[in-house]
């Protein structure tokens, strides 16, 4: 018997500490704050300092995840927690936010953890006046007898605007007559204009009248909308209909079945004798709003108002309805009647769960009461179908802890956890509220007990490769890697790392940069693809795990070419470099007279280094005629006495690139009598002879150096050939480096040598015409027919040197640019 006492005495004892708990709880969570901001307001606008108003430590914020939980779906509002200000993130528009005249308020729920607090703010958005009054229609007719009296009035479609309060429509203004005048009618929702007949009219004097109706709102400055109006003067109706009752006011229980009846309305005239004067129908006025159109049926004889659609005691739980009733004379008369629907709610909406997790990932060295997730419960009806009472699914080492806040609990633990027992808890959070027949939710919570850092991070494919063009920009991202980690949380968070190499000069780490977070790889430099064609680096990708685990991946880059040198103009070149030349001919040439020839080289290979030529200015269109192909600028006709003396031609000079290149050379041509032609001639003809032995000298050693390295080739290979053992395998090789130049090339194999064969690219038989002279400049040569070849760069990769090589035929020597040269 005592022991049953002392257990009572115990229960009562936990049960008292219970509610102090839960009243010391209330204390944290009641509190509560409001603010107020004008809609329309900038992004990060300060609304206010709820650290400061809630008493909490600024320094803290950040360590105790000081943050919004629920509040607005489209997150109009969040925490700084550096400094505890909540500022606006969206612009709000308080008319899509809260429709109607009524205060706009936005309820959001904060949670700071370490030890957890719930605090709720409420911030009203005030209306500013950011919108115009405006009409349903653009115009509004109506038809009046000339024998209406003065005083009759006529109802017009009254104005809408979304503002609320002062900045709604205040007043109507009428453009100036002298039969008609405005007349205001309000009512609870709104200010209805009436066209009121001051001054009979005459139909034989003026048939039709048109007006413009303005409604202003009560901003500041105000806003305005018009309306234009018809007035079309017709023979005598003199009586209009007359309703039984001013207001309907009847209630309609949500959901009801399409086609139930709402009310009925009903409007006589006493016309009744009359014929079509005395016929009502009805209708809805022009100022209805579309969703009651949606909503309800009116039928235009009988005035029955049926249900047409869906009936949602949480959209809308009252409607407002203004009918007008018209009679058929000419011309009509009018009048309306407002009907009021309240809705009846019923049970018809499951109760949402809200769950704001903490984390889905709890240790297993957690004590018991530890606070997993926060859980909300919302429900749309109203009264006692808005309340809801939580339960939680058995055997598990869970329990939901009520608040002081109604519909509000914390997930916590129960009991000690172990890993090795369970894993994972799979729990259900079901909701029932208290409606007849009642309704239930549930949803499901899934948390894992926390493990340790076991998996190092991988990636996708090993190696990785990437294609990028030359000449990229320095700085721009080239390649992104990524890496998945099967831990979770901050096993999972990956960085990533180049692994630098040994500082040589092929090594390309020192021009590589990576984002340590994102994997994104950018280029310090711009590539060339003349000097580096492919380079490979090493990516580490390391966990935030303790100990943190690394794996690595071999990344290989492979440079493309593309067309990225500008022509050069070889002439004409004047003495300060810049490509300007003067040219003389005698005024007596006849057309097809060679002026002069433009010469150019590219750096670039194979169509990058096709060069063609125009004519971008000339002074005389007639006078000269350019050759695209060789660069050669011709006389099209004979000069006469009017050509003028000076000529200036402008010669674009343009590759054949993707993205063509191009230069442009200047050419002055004077026109001088034949006497200081002739004078002028000679001396170029002696400078010229002089040019000329001396590029004779030069081109006699360069084919006799090329000759004497040609058979030394040839002795060279016959010696390997001879010493080397016998292999046959893979004797021909293909030229895997080809580049799409006009140089053709091939490969032969003897022992661990390599040798090459070299020569242009031409079809059989095909020779350059005997006697056509080369030009050398550096490392190009230039036939006199215009053609411009390069010489080549083959790089060997194995040992990393390049040999240079270029290629020429010669009809006279009886050659055809073979070339031999050791790799």
């Amino acid at each position: 018997m005592e022991a049953g006492g002392q257990r009572r005495r115990w229960e009562y004892y936990w049960i008292a500490l219970c509610i102090s708990f839960l009243l010391g709880i209330g204390q944290q969570v009641s509190a509560q704050i409001r603010y107020s901001i004008p809609e329309e307001v900038k992004e990060g606008t300060t609304v206010g300092n709820i650290a400061k108003d809630l008493g909490l430590e600024v320094s803290s914020l950040v360590d105790r995840h000081f943050r919004i939980v629920s509040g607005s779906k489209e997150e109009l509002f969040q925490i700084s927690q550096e400094n505890g200000v909540l500022y606006v993130h969206k612009k709000i528009d308080r008319e899509s936010l809260c429709a109607g005249s009524g205060v706009c308020m936005v309820n959001l729920k904060t949670v700071i953890e370490n030890p957890l607090e719930i605090h709720y703010i409420e911030v009203e958005i005030t209306d500013i006046n950011d919108h115009s009054p405006s009409f349903a229609e653009n115009e509004n007719q109506l038809r009046i007898s000339e024998y209406t009296l003065p005083g009759a009035d006529y109802q017009l479609q009254a104005a809408k605007d979304p503002d609320s309060g002062t900045n709604s429509v205040r007043s109507y203004k009428l453009s100036p007559n002298d039969h008609f005048e405005i007349r205001v009618r309000e009512n609870d929702e709104d200010k209805k204009p009436f066209l009121v007949l001051k001054k009979a009219v005459d139909r034989e004097i003026t048939t039709t009248y048109k007006l413009i109706l303005t409604a202003v709102d009560g901003g500041n400055p105000p806003r305005s909308g018009t309306l234009n109006i018809t007035i079309n003067i017709l023979d005598i109706n003199d009586n209009r209909p007359v309703f039984s009752r001013e207001t309907y006011s009847v209630t309609l229980q949500e959901n009801s079945a399409v086609g139930t009846v709402v009310v009925r309305v009903n409007a006589t005239d006493i016309d009744d004798d009359e014929g079509v004067n005395g016929e009502v129908e009805y209708a809805y006025s022009r100022n209805v709003q579309r969703k009651v159109h949606d909503v309800f049926e009116l039928n235009k004889v009988t005035g029955e108002i049926r249900v047409k659609g869906k009936i949602d005691f949480e959209e809308n739980d009252i409607f407002s309805l203004s009918i007008m009733a018209s009679d058929k004379g000419r011309p009509p008369s009018n009048t309306d009647c407002r009907v009021i629907i309240k809705i009846i709610d019923v049970n018809d909406n499951e109760p949402e769960i809200e769950v704001t997790s903490l984390s889905n990932t709890v240790s297993e060295d957690s004590k018991p009461g530890t606070v997993i997730s926060l859980i909300s419960i919302t429900d749309r009806d109203s009264g006692i179908n808005g309340k809801v009472v939580c339960s939680l699914s058995e055997s598990v080492p869970f329990e939901l802890k009520p608040y002081v806040q109604q519909n509000m609990y914390s997930l916590v633990t129960k009991e000690n956890l172990d890993r090795e027992i369970a894993s994972h808890y799979d729990i259900t959070v079901t909701a029932t509220d208290l409606g007849n027949p009642a309704l239930s939710a549930s949803k499901s919570l899934s948390i894992e007990v926390s493990d340790v850092n076991d998996n190092t991070p991988q990636f996708p494919h090993s190696p990785l490769e990437i294609y990028l063009f030359e000449n990229n920009p320095p700085g721009q991202s080239i390649f992104s890697v990524s890496a998945t980690d099967e831990d979770k949380n901050e096993n999972a968070h990956i960085t990533y790392l180049i692994v630098r190499g040994d500082q040589t000069q092929s090594d390309m780490t020192s021009f590589l940069n990576i984002n340590s977070e994102t994997g994104l790889i950018s280029a310090l430099k711009s590539f060339d693809f003349e000097t580096v064609k492919k380079f490979h680096f090493h990516i580490l990708a390391t966990d935030s795990g303790t100990p943190s685990l690394s794996s690595n991946v071999t990344v290989n880059v492979f440079i493309l070419d593309q067309n990225d040198n500008v022509p050069v103009i070889l002439y004409p070149v004047s003495a300060n470099g810049s490509a300007e030349g003067v040219e003389e001919i005698p005024r007596n040439v006849n057309a097809g007279h060679l002026v002069t020839k433009v010469r150019a080289y590219d750096a670039d290979i194979g169509y990058n280094g096709w060069l063609l030529f125009s004519l971008q200015e000339v002074s005389d269109h007639s006078l000269f005629g350019l050759d695209r192909y060789t660069g050669q600028i011709r006389t099209l006709r004979s000069f006469t006495e009017t050509d003028e003396a000076l000529h200036k031609l402008t010669i674009l000079v343009k590759d054949n690139g993707n993205v063509s290149l191009s230069a442009t050379a200047t050419v002055i041509v004077k026109v001088v009598e034949p006497k200081e032609a002739f004078a002028a001639s000679d001396m170029k003809n002696a400078v010229k002879d002089e040019e000329e032995n001396n590029v004779t000298f030069y081109l006699i050693i360069t084919l006799g150096s090329v000759s004497v390295l040609f058979v030394i080739s040839i002795i060279v290979l016959i010696a390997m050939q001879c010493s080397k053992s016998t292999d046959y395998s893979s004797k021909y090789l293909q030229d895997t480096n080809y580049d799409g130049t006009l140089c053709h090339s091939i490969q032969y194999r003897s022992g661990d040598k390599r040798y090459m064969l070299v020569g242009p690219r031409m079809s059989i038989g095909s020779t350059i015409a005997p006697g056509i002279k080369l030009t050398f400049f550096s490392s190009v040569f230039i036939t006199d027919s215009g053609f411009v070849q390069n010489i080549e760069s083959c790089p060997d990769d194995d040992a990393s040197r390049a040999v240079l090589f270029f290629s020429h035929t010669l009809e006279s020597l009886g050659m055809h640019g073979l070339i031999l040269t050791v790799l």
